[in-house]
């Protein structure tokens, strides 16, 4: 008896290393196929996307508005993902917009397509490859609604959410990486909740009631199923060889716990009575709330209206004591503009600005002023409408009028009156919209005179769009601060729009417009030295013959900017965009532009001296006449450049791309002199030549025998170098 005992442990012991093994392929060729699902997608992703990097790298391409689209989208998912809110839009390469937006719509429609697949025949394309399947409870492909639930909540929502809340509220926020490597393990962690023991298996699989079988071998019936479930353990030792394979694979696929899953419909269908009571205990709570607040919104609306007509009997009562007819004495008077300020409603400090501006008696308009300070913030909107009123009447008024100079009065009045409650109310700017508002200096020094200044005055938020900002002092202000989060750089920075703003030689020193909107401004001999205006919009904004003596660019937006003899020394230009720019005569000693996009820029005539331009795009870029001593060049992009007469002496040219650059007059090395000649003694011209070791000058333009003579010894590459 012992033998045949014996023989069937052995038989039983092999058919389970047989299903563990056929389990553990299973696990391997699934993962691989989940792999190769991620990959098709970021490529078909990625792969566009970087083409359009490149595409908008190159010079010589065209440049179109941002797709709408892409700006949209853009904007929707910088704030969930902590990111800087983008403003504006920004010019691409026209393939750029192209290629982007088939990045944007590629991975969609792939996503879906392998979802209908997945849903119709049970695998993907990567599952058919690894010969892997997905079936529901009878063995069937699962359908749309399943394939929802198992890709979409379980698959993706539930651990993206996890890794979103745990990466939102620690100290890794707003850091990107961080949430992209605990989004990673949170998808690969539910992902890889395979079999470790018969009877588990995925959280995506358990929500949708699915499973995962051998594409190779047949799916169990539902009979088969029902009876892999059912069927004693001890009966298998009686089945066939037949059955008992057709048992293992659904053991495989099946989990023992799936017939203790009820679906909601079916608790509900088993217990009505709970149902009925839960149904009810619901429907009287959602009439309870809603007779609750509707008692609290009726209350508040009475409250209301009766503080509105009280505020409106004491607003009569004091416009008739204070109209020109009023007995009452110059401190009465006082006391009752005062009163009417502390109404702060609307109908009062339209009131008190209209008061202003007919007002003769320089002390009932100082107290006027101190009435609207008291209203704060509210009462800008009505001097904003009455500043673009008196603005309207003083240009309709020719300058011999003798009327020009009262209504320019009138005018200062209410320029004073909001510089006063900006600088009071500093921090509290955020959309304040004062769009055209004319603040500029104005009247002549000496009689009547007005210069708005706000110096250290937080502005945040703020909108100045074409507003008149002429000679204003700005010195020290802030222009953007961080949101509720209290970080910079994230989806809720509060950031001012200075678009089209006339600001001639404003003073902008160490103010902070970093990722201020300053599209097409003009700012011509203005002031910004140490200001930071790191990442702001300044798209064809003027900015000639202004300071911006050690100011911080980087990744500034400068696209067809006009610089024109504006001093940039020690400047920060570091990833900042100046396509299309015009720089001649500037000074930019000792400027930092490495990783500066400075294609088609026009540099004529202007002092580079000790730049730093490493892998700069200077592609077609105009340096004639430019003087770039001690630049340092090294593998930047010069083809097509215009260096004609450019004094190149000690420039560090190593890795340049110098193809197609016209080299005509420019000086590698300096010509020795007589010594007779020189009032200073120059060093050796080795000590002050440029260096082009390893430098291709195969296809450069119009180079000189002097030039290439020079190449030649100092290591450089030309065809005509032995």
């Amino acid at each position: 008896m012992a033998t045949p005992i014996v023989k069937k442990n052995n038989t039983n012991q092999s058919n389970r290393t047989k299903n563990t093994e056929k389990t553990n392929s299973l696990v391997t060729r699934r993962f691989a196929a989940w792999t190769a699902e991620i990959a098709l997608l970021v490529a078909s992703g990625l792969v566009p996307f970087g083409l359009g990097v490149y595409a908008n790298s190159r010079s010589d391409i065209n440049r179109v508005p941002l797709n709408p689209v892409l700006v949209v989208t853009e904007r929707a998912i910088a704030r969930p993902l902590a990111l800087p809110a983008s403003y504006g839009i920004r010019n691409v390469a026209w393939p750029t917009n192209f290629l982007w937006t088939i990045a944007l719509f590629a991975p969609t429609v792939l996503s879906w397509w392998q979802l209908y697949l997945l849903a119709k025949t049970g695998s993907t394309l990567p599952k058919r490859w690894f010969g892997v399947r997905v079936v529901n409870e009878e063995g069937t492909p699962p359908g749309l609604a399943a394939v929802f639930v198992r890709e979409g909540i379980g698959r993706l929502t539930v651990p993206m959410s996890i890794a979103y809340i745990l990466w939102r509220y620690s100290f890794a926020f707003p850091n990107l990486g961080l949430f992209t490597s605990l989004a990673v393990l949170m998808v690969l962690g539910e992902g890889l909740a395979l079999p470790a023991r018969r009877g588990r298996k995925a959280l995506h699989d358990w929500l949708a009631g699915t499973y995962v079988v051998d594409a190779h071998r047949s799916v169990p019936s539902a009979d088969v199923v029902n009876n892999a479930r059912n069927l004693p353990v001890s009966s298998s030792q009686t089945a066939t060889p037949k059955e008992n394979e057709a048992l293992a694979t659904a053991a495989i696929a099946i989990t023992p716990d799936d017939s203790n899953l009820i679906s909601l419909w079916r608790r509900m269908q088993q217990n009505p009575s709970l149902t009925l009571f839960g149904v009810a205990l619901t429907s009287m709570t959602a009439v309870l709330a809603t007779l609750i607040g509707t008692q609290v919104y009726l209350q508040t609306q009475q409250s209301n209206q009766e503080s509105q007509k009280i505020n409106s009997q004491q607003f009569l009562a004091l416009v008739k004591q204070l109209s020109p007819d009023s007995t009452a004495s110059l401190q009465e008077r006082q006391s009752l503009i005062l009163a009417m300020g502390s109404l702060n409603d609307q109908q009062s400090i339209q009131f008190l600005a209209d008061m202003m501006v007919n007002e003769t008696n320089p002390i009932l308009i100082d107290t006027i002023q101190q009435a609207l300070i008291s209203v704060g913030i509210p009462a800008i909107t009505e001097l904003h409408n009455k500043n673009q009123f008196l603005a309207g009447e003083l240009q309709s008024i020719s300058s011999t009028s003798p009327e020009r100079e009262v209504r320019q009065k009138r005018l200062q009045i209410n320029q004073q009156t909001i510089n006063k409650i900006l600088s009071v109310y500093s921090g509290q700017t955020q959309n304040l919209d004062l769009s055209r508002v004319q603040l500029g200096q104005s009247g002549t020094p000496g009689s009547s005179f007005f210069n708005l200044v706000l110096e250290n005055t937080d502005l945040s938020g703020i909108k100045l769009k074409s507003a008149n900002l002429n000679q204003a002092n700005f010195k020290g202000s802030r222009f953007r601060s961080a949101g509720e989060d209290g970080r910079f750089d994230t989806y809720d920075d509060i950031v001012s729009d200075l678009t089209q703003a006339q600001m001639k030689q404003a003073n902008f020193t160490d103010a902070n417009l970093s990722r201020v909107i300053m599209t097409g401004s003009d700012l011509s001999r203005a002031t910004l030295n140490r200001a930071n205006l790191a990442n702001a919009r300044l798209v064809g904004a003027n900015l000639s013959s202004g300071q911006l003596v050690g100011a911080d660019l980087r990744g500034a937006v400068l696209e067809n900017a006009s610089l024109t003899g504006a001093d940039l020394g020690d400047a920060k230009f570091k990833d900042a965009n100046l396509y299309g720019a015009r720089l001649g005569r500037v000074i930019a000693i000792g400027t930092q532009l490495s990783f500066a996009n400075l294609s088609k820029t026009d540099w004529q005539a202007s002092d580079l001296s000790g730049a730093d331009l490493e892998r700069a795009n200077l592609s077609n870029a105009n340096l004639s006449a430019t003087r770039m001593t001690g630049a340092i060049l090294r593998s930047a992009q010069l083809e097509n450049a215009n260096l004609q007469n450019a004094d190149l002496s000690l420039v560090d040219l190593r890795g340049a791309n110098v193809a197609g650059a016209n080299f005509k007059g420019a000086i590698l090395t300096p010509n020795r002199q007589d010594p007779a000649d020189q009032f200073v003694q120059t060093p050796d011209i080795g000590a002050v030549s440029a260096v082009v070791k390893g430098v291709d000058f195969s296809q450069a333009k119009n180079l000189e025998d002097r030039q290439i003579a020079y190449i030649c010894t100092q290591g450089g590459i030309h065809p005509v170098c032995p």
